[in-house]
């Protein structure tokens, strides 16, 4: 079990059926699930993500992990987690800081200990990872290969890093992706 800060450890096995049901309803990413257990094309990487955090992002985070990465969790929205999947996903491995109704202070500090793994790769919503590694980490950020964001307003802010000449790797619009637009956004 990785390092993890979750309201209550113990909601793991109910969080546990929320992933496996939300498994079933997402066969895309479960045959590149199944793909990479096979081939590990992650191994070595270090990814930290600051997402809502719940039983589709367990799905995700769980790809991840089958892939051979190691992988951190913050949540990308105070009030979203689902505390019992930030707690199964702690039981497998996911180094997971979140938990329903984090103060702003709790909030913040959550992202610093999900980016203590000093990622290789971020993955973003809202904009608040990548700005804070720019801000507080600038020492990460030379480190980072790539990311991505998956909102517009993530977008404008990453857009502003860039301007100001302080973004460091490239980030991808997920907003702009054809899938986003025709599954997601619908």
């Amino acid at each position: 079990m990785g390092e993890y800060r979750v309201k209550d450890i113990k909601m793991a096995e109910e969080g546990e059926k929320l992933i496996y049901w939300a498994e079933r309803h997402m066969p895309v990413l479960g045959m590149i699930k199944e793909r990479f257990k096979e081939e590990k094309p992650l191994n070595g990487l270090k990814i930290t993500a600051c997402l809502h955090v719940t039983k589709e992002t367990a799905v995700l985070m769980k790809t991840l992990l089958e892939g051979g990465a190691m992988v951190s969790l913050s949540a990308a929205n105070p009030l979203s987690t689902q505390d019992h999947v930030a707690a199964a996903l702690a039981s497998i491995g996911v180094h997971v800081f979140a938990w329903k109704g984090e103060s702003a202070k709790e909030y913040y500090e959550n992202i610093d200990r999900a980016l203590s793994i000093e990622p290789d790769i971020v993955l973003d919503d809202g904009g608040d990872l990548n700005v804070r590694v720019h801000s507080n980490r600038p020492e990460l950020a030379n480190k980072i290969i790539g990311g991505c964001e998956e909102t517009t307003t993530g977008v404008i802010r990453a857009l502003a890093l860039e301007k100001d000449g302080i973004l460091k790797y490239p980030i991808i619009a997920v907003n702009e992706a054809t899938t986003k637009s025709r599954f997601d956004n619908v």
